[in-house]
């Protein structure tokens, strides 16, 4: 199918398709640590609207999406996957959700903390990965409990391994595979947040936006957001019904 000038001009205003990944969420993405290639689902998803646009795609990784949506600020991407926040809004544009992912707690051995109902309280530190979905959300909503900043999810992870913290939010694959590593640790069953999942394009594009949101629609109704995650063993995702365009 034919791509008209001004998507292609919206999409990838320097010949490639630069598109941010977040290798920090491993419902998303994950990096090799040998060789650095990037595989996942937002990478499958990107490879795909190229090949559909006729655009060579350039991955760029970064390590939390606190990171990621800094750099739009430099003009490094031109469309991220990323969770859709009000916070965002300002600098992107975005689709609706391809996918939707739990935001929880993750408490150590010993914890008296069992359910999200039980961490807003005052003397309560949370430890989060700055400038991530799950940041912006308990931002504006823990009321007495403090929230402690890290760098990645990794990082916010260890501060709760060093006793900074009492918990650490986060995605619940992330946090099920860091709790692995500490004895007792216990992942919360229920959640604080549904995280939604989608493609952000640079503000003022209209073209691309359009196309990436008819895009999304696409790879949810025709099973490719089903079989990427489902190649990338990725589990209690759900996918979410198909948007109004």
């Amino acid at each position: 199918m034919m791509i008209a000038p001004s998507v292609k001009n919206d999409l990838a205003p320097t010949g490639k398709l630069r598109v941010g990944i977040n290798y920090g969420n491993p419902v998303l993405a994950k990096r090799d640590p040998s060789s650095g290639a990037l595989h996942g689902v937002a990478v499958d998803l990107a490879r795909d609207l190229g090949r559909r646009a006729d655009v060579a795609v350039d991955l760029i990784g970064y390590e939390s999406a606190g990171t990621m949506f800094e750099a739009v600020k430099t003009g490094a991407w031109d469309i991220a996957f990323l969770a859709i926040d009000p916070g965002r809004g300002h600098e992107v544009d975005f689709t609706a959700a391809y996918v939707e992912i739990e935001g929880t707690y993750l408490s150590p051995a010993g914890s008296p903390f069992r359910t999200v109902g039980d961490v807003d309280r005052a003397g309560v530190r949370i430890g989060v990965s700055a400038k991530s979905a799950y940041d912006l959300f308990l931002s504006r909503n823990i009321l007495q409990a403090q929230l402690v900043r890290a760098s990645n999810p990794d990082a916010a992870f260890d501060l709760l391994v060093s006793g900074q913290v009492d918990v650490v939010a986060g995605v619940r694959q992330h946090l099920a595979a860091n709790a692995a590593k500490l004895p007792g640790a216990r992942v919360f069953q229920d959640r604080f947040m549904a995280i939604q999942q989608a493609v952000g394009i640079v503000k003022g594009r209209p073209a691309g936006a359009e196309y990436l949101c008819k895009f999304i629609e696409d790879a949810k109704a025709s099973g490719l957001v089903a079989r990427a995650l489902e190649k990338a063993g990725v589990s209690g995702v759900s996918v979410p019904p198909a948007a109004s365009l």
